[in-house]
């Protein structure tokens, strides 16, 4: 982002990035609470922290990693939750998902033996390149999936796939690539493409378009 914070407290829409995030968390009657994963030195949250007094939210430090800090959150239910329980993890930075699309994921899941994720098809020609930027192939984009998140699996199972992906040293950019390697097949669960994740100022004042354009539905 190049900013001067975490791009989860960049201002938006009136409120940080994180707000609007555990807003549309919160709305879901379908959740029992959150677990926010926050770094060891994070000193923003604090501020932000009072607004959500009487909710059921928990913390636990963060890791290294994606992975290490998602699996600190599953310890940390595991020592109260049923390993067949099902979790969602959700990008803070991802303010514009719709409560909407989180229902339907739970609906479509609920029954599934090996969870899944919300995504879009990709609508653009897609191309791969060699190391020197040349196109090498054209590739059939009828199969493929922009994955975003709430991701949603067993407690266990995703738990265990985390634990075995560390280990290995292997390269999980989110939970369903954990779940890959273990040997299960995630479900894609089709959402909304405004579900954007805040990588780039651009993606910044798109998200604001996006909210500022849903409350006038």
């Amino acid at each position: 982002m190049g900013a001067d914070i975490p791009k989860q407290y960049l201002p938006l829409a009136g409120r940080s990035v994180i707000e609007h995030t555990l807003d549309t968390l919160f709305s879901c009657t379908r959740l029992a609470g959150v677990v926010l994963v926050v770094a060891a030195d994070d000193s923003r949250w604090s501020a932000i922290q009072p607004r959500y007094a009487d909710r059921n939210l928990q913390y636990v430090s963060g890791g290294a990693e994606r992975g290490r800090s998602v699996l600190n959150a599953l310890c940390h239910l595991a020592t109260y939750a049923h390993p067949e329980d099902w979790v969602l993890v959700q990008d803070a930075a991802r303010p514009c998902v719709r409560l909407g699309d989180i229902e339907a994921l739970i609906a479509a899941l609920q029954d599934d033996s090996d969870g899944g994720l919300l995504g879009v098809p990709v609508s653009d020609t897609m191309k791969r390149v060699d190391p020197d930027g040349r196109i090498s192939a054209t590739v059939d984009r009828e199969t493929l999936w922009h994955a975003q998140t709430p991701q949603m699996f067993r407690l266990g199972q995703l738990q265990k796939a985390l634990e075995q992906a560390l280990d290995q040293d292997a390269t999980v950019t989110d939970e369903a690539s954990a779940m890959e390697l273990a040997g299960y097949r995630p479900r894609m669960v089709q959402g909304h493409a405004d579900n954007i994740k805040i990588t780039v100022p651009a993606n910044l004042a798109l998200a604001e378009f996006y909210l500022q354009e849903r409350k006038r539905e």
